[in-house]
C-alpha cells in the first residue's frame, strides 16, 4: 500500500487522459481542456494542503477542499461555463480512479456547479442561406465556385459539421439517397440526401481539375491539397463582406440553420437529434427556444423530415 500511496497525482492524470483518448475517443480539444483543468486542480491542492498530491491525498480531499479550488478559479476570472467544465473534468478524473480501483472519493460528486445558460445558435434565414450559396458559386475560377457552392449546400442541406464535410472522400460521390457520416467520437450516422445536395456535389466533382483515388479528399484547395477548415472560414468571411451578413454567419451557422428550419417546418426533435448526430437530446432542444419564422414553402417540401 505504501508504494501505491507514493504514486503522484500527475501520473494518474496522464493515465486518465490516455483512457479518455482511447476508450472515450475524446477530441484533442477536450483532452487539452480537461487535462489543463485537472493539472490546475492538482497544482492548487498541492499548495492548499501543503504537500505533494498523491493517491492518498486525493482520497482524503473533502468537499471544502474542492470548493476552495472553485473559489480560487473564480478569483482568477473563470466564468460559470469554465467552472462547470473544470468540475466536469475533476469528476471524470475521480470516476476513472474509482473505476480502476485506485481510490474512492465522492467529494467531487457532491459539489454543485452553476447552471450555464447556453447561447442560442444564430441561424441564417432561408433567404440569406440561399444568397450565400449562390454567391459562393460566383468565383472567377469555375471549379472553385462549384466547390464552394457544393460545400455550403452540403452544410445547409444536410446539417453536417464542417469537419464531417471536409472528411468526405472522392469515392463518396455520387451520393445515394443517404450519406454515412463519421461524426464526433467516430460515431456513424445516416443522413438523407436532398437532390439539390447531390446535384451540387456532382457538378463540383465533374469540374475538379485534379485526379484522385476514391480514398482521396473530396474537397480540395486551389493547389489540389485537402481543403482546410480555415479555408472554409475564409469563404464565409468573404461572403459576409459581400452580402452584408452578420458576424455569426459562419460555416457552423449553416448547420444551425438546417436544424432550425427543419423544426420550423414541423420536424420532431428525435429525428433532428439523429440527423445532427447529437449524443444528448438536451443538446438538440436548444433549437426549440428560438423564434420561428415563416419557412419558404419549397424548403418545407424539399426536406425529407420537413413535414414531421
Amino acid at each position: 500500500m505504501a508504494a501505491q500511496d507514493s504514486r503522484g497525482a500527475d501520473a494518474l492524470r496522464k493515465n486518465w487522459l490516455a483512457a479518455l483518448a482511447h476508450e472515450r475517443r475524446a477530441s484533442p480539444h477536450t483532452l487539452r481542456a480537461y487535462g489543463d483543468d485537472v493539472a490546475r486542480f492538482i497544482g492548487f491542492q498541492a499548495t492548499h494542503i501543503g504537500g505533494t498530491v498523491t493517491e492518498k491525498a486525493l482520497a482524503k480531499l473533502k468537499p471544502a477542499d474542492i470548493r476552495a479550488f472553485i473559489t480560487h478559479r473564480r478569483q482568477e476570472g473563470l466564468g460559470p461555463g469554465g467552472v462547470q467544465r473544470a468540475m466536469a473534468a475533476v469528476r471524470s478524473f475521480y470516476k476513472f480512479l474509482a473505476k480502476e480501483g485506485v481510490l474512492e472519493n465522492a467529494a467531487a460528486r457532491s459539489i454543485r456547479t452553476p447552471r450555464v445558460r447556453r447561447r442560442l445558435p444564430r441561424p441564417l434565414s432561408v433567404e440569406d442561406a440561399a444568397r450565400a450559396i449562390t454567391q459562393a458559386g460566383e468565383h472567377t475560377v469555375e471549379w472553385l465556385g462549384a466547390r464552394d457552392a457544393a460545400l455550403l449546400t452540403l452544410l445547409y442541406g444536410a446539417g453536417l459539421r464542417i469537419s464531417e464535410a471536409l472528411g468526405l472522400k472522392r469515392g463518396d460521390v455520387p451520393l445515394g439517397e443517404t450519406l454515412t457520416v463519421i461524426g464526433k467520437g467516430k460515431k456513424q450516422r445516416s443522413v438523407p440526401v436532398l437532390p439539390l445536395v447531390a446535384d451540387a456535389l456532382n457538378d463540383y466533382v465533374a469540374k475538379i481539375p485534379f485526379t484522385g483515388a476514391p480514398s482521396s479528399p473530396l474537397f480540395l484547395s486551389r493547389r489540389g491539397l485537402a481543403m482546410s477548415p480555415r479555408e472554409a472560414q475564409s469563404l464565409m468571411q468573404r461572403l459576409r463582406g459581400q452580402l452584408g451578413l452578420a458576424e455569426k454567419a459562419t460555416p457552423h451557422a449553416l448547420r444551425h440553420s438546417f436544424a432550425t428550419h427543419i423544426l420550423q417546418g414541423g420536424g420532431d426533435l428525435r429525428s433532428l437529434q439523429e440527423l445532427l448526430g447529437h449524443a444528448s437530446l438536451s443538446t438538440t432542444q436548444i433549437y426549440t427556444a428560438m423564434d420561428t419564422r415563416q419557412l419558404l414553402e419549397t424548403y418545407a417540401k424539399a426536406h425529407p423530415r420537413g413535414k414531421g
